[in-house]
């Protein structure tokens, strides 16, 4: 890990005393604060997340800790990209006012025994294939929503799924936190951007922004009035034949509960599949 006084400079802080001295500085003369909770290996997607949250408060705090709570033992926890100095870098040149960046001893100290078990939006989807990622997700965002207090917090919608939980969270616990959605950010060619983006062989990465165009494909199908499971089903069959390997789900939901669709609401169309060893999700509004 870089030492602290190579990093860029911005003010950057590790423990809790030393957040919570800072963000009492900056929430001096009664500031908002917005908060972007990441695990680094930042990209446009994120800077765009910051650049939002500076419109909607007057001082911004980044986190930037790779969360073990929400990785099995089988999952890329050692390998998730990491690039703490050069991430600084990045928020200072998006004006972000403090960074926190935590180690798991910070959030997690001896003798930590609790967890956050979530339902309702947290059920299905990525929770069939990852069971052990919400309680994780929620677990985390707890902590650092209690160890920040912000009055904003600013998400990401390509991870929908994970924000309608976070926003499940904030509602059932009472927390005086505004909760904002953006959209995806994607490449010219309509790849979602992604961290996890960095592990694509140059074949994969020609192949990924297919997921896209299938995923319009389908809304175009359903906006046209064709059965869903069928314009499902011509998705699957297209991406595995443009290479994807396992398709963990292709699903159309409800875009508030994430429960099945009812007439007369707005849906969401999700998926999540595989390239090569690369897990991808994407999702966009029907």
């Amino acid at each position: 890990m870089p030492d602290s006084a190579h990093l860029p400079r911005i003010a950057s802080v590790r423990t809790l005393i030393e957040l919570r001295r800072q963000v009492a500085h900056l929430r001096k003369d009664g500031a908002r604060l917005a908060f972007v909770p990441t695990m680094g290996a930042l990209h446009e997607g994120h800077l765009d997340l910051v650049r939002h949250a500076k419109t909607l408060a007057d001082k911004v705090v980044v986190s930037i800790f790779v969360n073990p709570l929400q990785f099995a033992p089988t999952e890329d926890l050692d390998r998730y990209p990491r690039n703490e100095a050069g991430d600084v870098a990045l928020l200072e040149g998006v004006g972000c006012d403090l960074v926190y960046l935590p180690t798991p001893d910070v959030l997690y100290p001896e003798g930590f025994v609790s967890r956050i078990e979530m339902n309702g939006p947290a059920l299905g989807l990525e929770s069939d294939f990852r069971p052990h990622f919400f309680s994780g997700v929620a677990t985390v965002v707890a902590k650092l929503f209690n160890q920040v207090r912000p009055d904003i917090a600013v998400f990401g919608e390509k991870d929908y799924q994970q924000l309608a939980v976070i926003r499940a969270l904030v509602r059932d616990f009472d927390m005086a936190i505004d909760i904002i959605g953006l959209a995806t950010v994607r490449e010219a060619d309509g790849l979602a951007l992604s961290s996890r983006n960095a592990y694509l062989s140059p074949q994969e990465r020609a192949i990924a922004p297919k997921l896209h165009q299938a995923l319009q494909g389908v809304r175009s199908a359903l906006l046209a009035g064709e059965d869903a499971d069928a314009a499902i089903a011509n998705a699957s069959a297209f991406l595995q034949g443009a290479g994807f390997g396992q398709i963990d789900y292709i699903a159309l939901r409800d875009a508030e509960t994430l429960s099945d669709v009812r007439p007369n609401r707005p849906r969401r169309l999700l998926a999540a599949l595989w390239l090569g060893k690369t897990r991808l999700i994407d999702n966009i509004a029907v």
